[in-house]
């Protein structure tokens, strides 16, 4: 049997989780995963297609292994999964208190600022995730992304089938975002400071005389800022939280440019 038709069956028989083969079946998943050979999402004719049986595998992975201290220096963890390691090897420069877990992908040529990546995530070459920025499980996110100061990027592992957060490549997120719930961010697009992106979020797109909403999802190149909508409750009427698509990125416009500089040129 494959190790995908083994993780399966495990899945609906956690009986098997005692046997070898299982176990076994289910450390080589999250071998290939933290090699990069393998993805818990993938784009397949600009859809993303989520890999079930990987992120079972990774359900999986927790029930078969035992608690272990881990020690960084004077500093005591206690935890099921190991962090990764040989980052001179992979050509990954990670900055002191820069953590992720084995079983998420770290390019060549990724930054690592003092952050956090969890297992099951993806990160691709030329990307910075910087000081304080958490990418979740199973977050996919693409070249040459820009994780600013203290940027949230939420993660899943359950529901099997739920999509996890997307972003592509060329994407700026300014400093504090948070983009959760399986929120797509499109090529080359950028997110204001603070911007928030839920699975509910409104993102109206004002840049014409008829508005266009979206939800969880930001066009390419879109230049996005944070925004407020009045809603009428019971109680009255309240302004709630939205984000706001001011412009595009210009061809012109360099792909690593900042963020205050693609806000200036749509004043």
């Amino acid at each position: 049997m494959t190790e995908e038709q083994i993780i399966l069956q495990a899945w609906d028989n956690r009986e098997l989780l005692k046997e070898r083969q299982t176990i076994n079946a289910i450390n080589d998943t999250i071998a290939l995963l933290n090699r990069g050979e393998i993805r818990v999402c993938e784009k397949k004719q600009e859809q993303w297609i989520v890999n079930e049986w990987i992120k079972k595998a990774i359900v999986l992975y927790f029930p078969i292994n035992k608690t272990k201290k881990i020690m960084a220096g004077d500093l005591e963890f206690a935890d099921k999964i190991p962090t990764k390691k040989d980052y001179l090897e992979w050509g990954v420069r990670a900055v002191p208190s820069a953590v992720a877990r084995f079983g998420a992908f770290i390019a060549p040529g990724v930054i690592l600022m003092p952050s956090y990546v969890n297992i099951g995530a993806y990160v691709d070459s030329g990307t910075m995730v910087d000081t304080w920025a958490t990418v979740g499980s199973c977050a996919q996110i693409g070249k040459n992304v820009h994780l600013a100061g203290g940027v949230g990027i939420g993660g899943v592992l359950e529901p099997i089938g739920a999509t996890p957060v997307i972003i592509e490549d060329d994407c700026f997120i300014g400093s504090r975002c948070i983009v959760v719930e399986g929120a797509r961010v499109c090529q080359g697009a950028v997110l204001g400071a603070n911007t928030v992106i839920t699975a509910s979020t409104k993102i109206i797109d004002v840049t014409s005389e008829e508005k266009k909403e979206y939800k969880g999802y930001i066009p390419p190149n879109a230049v996005v800022v944070p925004g407020s909508i009045t809603k009428e409750f019971p109680a009255g009427k309240y302004n709630v939280n939205c984000a706001l698509i001011i412009g595009k990125r210009k061809e012109s416009t360099d792909k690593k440019t900042s963020l205050n500089q693609a806000l200036r040129e749509l004043e």
